[in-house]
């Protein structure tokens, strides 16, 4: 078992939440944040004239500097959403692929563990069975502010809490 764990909702609009498992409170639960992933915006690298999202590395790394302060990297798990890859969506799955590989270096300087799941193995355990589509984001949702109620700011304004159950999903399997 970790003592921080730290779920990512991959790609540019996603975001990435962080427990830390050292000190319940009396009702069994703990400190818990979520912060949309830090990105930028910059001129395509193709030939169109369109911006791309990216993420901003120097500003992750000073986010994972700040929240593993103190704590021994081998006591940190990161769980990363794995990728979307579909043909059919060449441009978000390209995006997609972009910010994992960012967020795979930042994750290997501080030397986290890591681990890949798929959105299935993390909703089966976290969601309302037959949950399909858009009824997926909405599910999390609920489900993210009845679990984290005092992250009803940024859960409401991302729409989801899907790095919160991500790390909740890893802290309850004992990953």
């Amino acid at each position: 078992m970790h003592r921080l764990y730290i779920g990512i909702d991959n790609g540019v609009t996603g975001t990435i939440a962080w427990m830390d498992s050292s000190s319940p409170d009396t009702q069994g639960r703990v400190e818990t944040k979520m912060v949309e992933t830090p990105v930028f915006s910059e001129q395509s690298y193709t030939r169109e004239k369109k911006n791309i999202s990216r993420i901003d590395t120097k500003r992750l790394e000073e986010f994972f500097s700040m929240i593993s302060q103190g704590i021994n990297p081998s006591d940190i798990l990161v769980v990363i959403e794995r990728p979307m890859v579909n043909p059919m969506r060449f441009a978000a799955s390209c995006s997609a692929l972009r910010a994992l590989e960012a967020t795979l270096i930042i994750v290997e300087r501080f030397g986290f563990a890591r681990m890949y799941c798929d959105s299935r193995a993390w909703q089966k355990k976290m969601l309302p069975q037959g949950c399909k589509g858009d009824e997926l984001k909405r599910a999390s949702e609920d489900i993210g502010l009845r679990l984290f109620p005092s992250l009803e700011k940024i859960i409401t304004k991302h729409k989801d809490a899907d790095a919160l159950l991500i790390a909740e999903w890893a802290r309850r399997e004992g990953l």
